[in-house]
């Protein structure tokens, strides 16, 4: 499936710009009801919304197709982040995508994990 890019239809215009406000496109919201930060990863469920898709909101779940980043969406779109945030919390809770927040530094590494891979190396090696 080719994902259209926002210059492909009438969300902007060389001369004038973006036609719709980027509030506009969150209907005004600030706040995502889905806690996701820049590094989030959103991906799509393959559910499809039953209610209808908003230009913006179909181009973000075309981006979602493996896992991509709150911010590669955002830059994509060539929206604010929050605006972004606003639309992919509102496919969240639609169910069309998953997002989960990026493994953190704080988060312990599965210890059995990295001996098996390493006992997997000194076996090949």
């Amino acid at each position: 499936m080719r994902v259209p890019s926002p210059k492909d239809g009438p969300l902007l215009d060389d001369a004038a710009g973006r036609l719709i406000r980027p509030y506009t496109v969150s209907g005004g919201r600030t706040r995502p009801t889905t806690a996701l930060d820049l590094l989030s990863l959103v991906m799509a469920t393959g559910t499809v919304p039953q209610r209808h898709l908003g230009p913006e909101h179909a181009l973000a779940l075309g981006l979602c197709d493996g896992p991509t980043s709150v911010a590669e969406i955002s830059a994509h779109l060539r929206l604010p982040a929050v605006v972004t945030k606003v639309l992919l919390s509102d496919l969240v809770d639609w169910g069309a995508v998953t997002a989960r927040a990026p493994r953190s530094r704080d988060t312990p590494t599965d210890r059995s994990l990295l001996e098996a891979v390493l006992d997997g190396l000194r076996r090949r090696l």
